[in-house]
């Protein structure tokens, strides 16, 4: 069973820091070397001045003695008062000044302490050891992996087989433990791998539990994506995208031509998986010219969830995801249109245009969840129907932390406004995980879900925004334009 004690969060900043202790000022100095010699010395001093200065005509020694001690005294009576009121106004300016050194004041200086993510991290990566799935298939062999959910396996009783790993949840488990840096052998990166090849359908490519025996080009181009961050076989990987692209055309694909989450997750997983595909550029223009424009937001071009008439209307979660995608495109071989760039600029631009006060709970953050039906070639008159759920604050994240956001934010004197719905976002995403796992509860789901496509995400973007935030002399990020570190 999974564990569910909350990461502990980071010690918040002491509300009253002591300040350095300032220079002493010239008069504190001038007092501070009279007191070296005490108010008795300085007495002396006075009264042994005075005796050999004052005029012989002051009649008998005993007055000239009694004015010199009298002088002398008190001499050293304003010397002590003057220390005394030094010492109390260096008080009231700086808290805490003489009172003992605390043993936090006292310690040598050092690092600050780590932030939360390497204990989400943690508790993550132990998560996926514990969910682990281990089947031998009858028609594919061995296979290590895991379902979709982590949850899918709670309540089972012992002896009962263990569920069996599927494509999309091995292959975001598999981008999960790479974001997570497989700190140890406990997972063997080439068992999942293989599981992977040994999940291809027999025509080729890769489809999800729900979609049958006929390959998906969204789900072959996650496969695909994770199989080349691997190290896997370029030639095997290319052939089988080359393979993808083919048929993914509106002629034997017009329902996921036409959604937007479609059309992004194959465009973003190709460009990892073959960064050379000749299909690319017009993957990347269709997408451009799919985008709508939003009068509500100084008419700044967006995307909704489909790319053609009707559209519906402007959503954040498909913004940021053609941002993420049209961004990578960006730095992928072969010039860019000033068109494409344009739009990839309005996103971003459109994303930091959101009117509400707070962006940590802002609407643009809203998770969403879209039906993409496509007509089944074994069954005329049904459709297949896949319910796509859209962590939208990872989405809108991922999508401020690109160089196209970081640019524009800087040319633009946007950074306020980026800043601002920067940290909201992140907020919104650390807010829905437990022990480094993100739950999908709520809206159409009777239980809570924990998709490993939500943690993965999460976790994805709270890895990429901890990198941003990253200084060595834990000072503050640096602009927009300058990642940390």
């Amino acid at each position: 069973m999974s564990r569910h004690h909350p990461v502990p969060s980071p010690a918040p900043p002491d509300p009253h820091p002591v300040p350095p202790a300032r220079p002493a000022t010239r008069p504190a100095r001038f007092v501070g070397w009279l007191g070296g010699f005490g108010c008795a010395a300085a007495a002396y001093a006075v009264f042994q001045s005075l005796l050999s200065i004052l005029p012989e005509g002051i009649t008998g020694d005993s007055a000239r003695y009694a004015i010199a001690a009298v002088s002398g005294l008190g001499t050293g009576v304003a010397a002590w008062l003057s220390a005394a009121l030094v010492r109390a106004l260096a008080r009231e300016r700086i808290p805490g000044a003489g009172a003992p050194p605390s043993p936090a004041a006292a310690a040598p200086a050092s690092h600050p302490p780590p932030g939360p993510f390497p204990e989400l991290a943690s508790a993550a990566y132990e998560t996926l050891i514990e969910k682990l799935s281990v089947v031998d298939d009858p028609s594919c062999g061995r296979l290590t992996g895991w379902p979709h959910s982590l949850g899918e396996a709670d309540g089972q009783r012992p002896g009962q087989s263990p569920v069996r790993p599927t494509a999309v949840g091995t292959a975001y488990g598999l981008h999960l433990a790479l974001e997570l840096g497989v700190p140890d052998g406990r997972l063997a990166t080439g068992e999942l791998v293989r599981t992977l090849w040994r999940l291809r359908l027999p025509d080729g490519g890769w489809s999800a539990r729900s979609q049958g025996e006929e390959s998906r080009p969204e789900v072959t181009a996650l496969v695909l994506g994770v199989l080349a961050r691997t190290g896997a076989d370029p030639t095997r990987v290319g052939q089988e995208a080359a393979a993808c692209a083919a048929r993914f055309t509106r002629e034997l694909d017009h329902a996921g031509r036409d959604a937007t989450h479609v059309m992004t997750s194959v465009l973003r997983c190709l460009l990892r998986a073959a960064p050379d595909a000749g299909a690319l550029p017009a993957l990347r223009d269709a997408l451009v010219e799919g985008a709508v424009t939003d009068a509500r937001r100084e008419h700044r071009r967006c995307w909704a969830r489909r790319l053609s008439a009707p559209h519906g209307p402007p959503t954040a979660v498909h913004t940021a995801q053609a941002v993420v995608a049209l961004d990578r495109a960006a730095r992928a071989p072969g010039a860019e249109s000033p068109q494409v760039r344009a739009a990839r600029e309005d996103g971003v631009r459109w994303l930091l245009a959101c009117p509400a006060e707070r962006h940590d709970t802002c609407g643009d953050l809203t998770r969403l969840r879209e039906e993409i039906r496509r007509p089944r070639t074994d069954a005329p008159g049904h459709h297949e129907v896949l319910n796509v759920r859209h962590f939208t604050a990872a989405w809108v994240l991922r999508a401020l932390l690109t160089q196209t956001a970081r640019d524009l934010a800087l040319a633009e004197g946007l950074e306020g406004a980026w800043r601002e719905r920067l940290a909201g976002a992140a907020a919104a995403v650390w807010r829905g995980q437990t022990d480094g796992i993100w739950t999908w509860a709520g809206m159409e789901a009777a239980e809570p879900r924990r998709p490993l496509w939500m943690t993965y995400q999460g976790v994805s973007a709270l890895r990429a925004h901890a990198l941003y935030r990253y200084q060595p002399d834990g000072g503050a990020p640096g602009t927009p334009g300058e990642p940390a570190g």
